[in-house]
Formats: C-alpha cells, sequence, structure tokens
C-alpha cells in the first residue's frame, strides 16, 4: 500500500458495523475505489455507499469519511466526483438509534470542507461541479443531531 490509505491499517475495521454487519471488508473497497480500473472502482463506490450511507450512517461511516476526502484529493482515483457525491449522501443521512453515528460522521464530512473549497476549482468539471454541490450541502447543513453552528 502505497502513500494513499495507509492509515487505514490503524482502524480497527473488524469492530465496526455498515448496513450490512462487519465492516471487515470496506478496506478491500477503499483499495478498488483507489486503485482499481474504472468499472472495478465504480462497482467498489456503489458497494461501499450502500454499505455506509445510502440508507443510514454507522461507526463504520464515521471511520471510513477521512477516507473518502483522501480519495477525493487524489487525481488518480478514477471517479471523485462519485466520492464527493457519497460525502454528500452521508450528510443527509443518519441513524434513528444512534444519535452519536449521526453526529460524528457529519461532522467528519464538515471537517472536510476546505478540502471541498479547494475541489472546486478543480480542472476537471465532474469534480469541480460535485465540490460545489457538496458545499453547498455542508452550508446549509442542520439536523437534530448535529449542534447549529
Amino acid at each position: 500500500m502505497g502513500t494513499i490509505l495507509r492509515d487505514m491499517r490503524h482502524v480497527q475495521w473488524h469492530e465496526l458495523r455498515h448496513a450490512q454487519g462487519s465492516a471487515s471488508q470496506v478496506p478491500g473497497l477503499l483499495s478498488r475505489i483507489a486503485w482499481g480500473d474504472s468499472e472495478s472502482a465504480e462497482d467498489a463506490l456503489s458497494d461501499l455507499g450502500r454499505a455506509i450511507g445510502a440508507m443510514a450512517v454507522f461507526d463504520a461511516t464515521v471511520a471510513t469519511v477521512p477516507f473518502l476526502w483522501e480519495l477525493a484529493s487524489m487525481e488518480t482515483v478514477k471517479d471523485r466526483a462519485g466520492v464527493l457525491g457519497l460525502l454528500g449522501t452521508i450528510l443527509a443521512h443518519g441513524h434513528a438509534h444512534h444519535a452519536e453515528w449521526t453526529r460524528d460522521a457529519h461532522r467528519a464530512v464538515l471537517a472536510g470542507r476546505t478540502t471541498a473549497e479547494r475541489l472546486a476549482t478543480d480542472g476537471d468539471p465532474a469534480v469541480s461541479t460535485a465540490a460545489g454541490e457538496l458545499l453547498a450541502a455542508c452550508h446549509g447543513h442542520a439536523c437534530g443531531a448535529c449542534p447549529p453552528r
């Protein structure tokens, strides 16, 4: 593993949960997004989205968000706009029984606003558009689990 995603090894993924159960396969999905060909990366991003953010957020979501920001920043990643879209999906969802997961996942997304601001001027129009949409969502974010800003 190179410098991208090197800190994944510090996360106890097997102790975390997502929509399908154990989050032990999340590092493999993140790696496929980082280094896979376009089809493999797209499939992995879709699978990851269903696991950590499509319907609800989980403790695995909180651990995954910093790596999503890292992937969005790397020009070699095939679908950076899709990664930014997943961050927006996470910001839009919560967990009905775990407000702390919602709050922590949203905080992790909001913590990357400076990255989104930089990506809003990216040379790839899809990335800059996705970053602008995410920034708008960050600016307008308000939910019961997050303290008012």
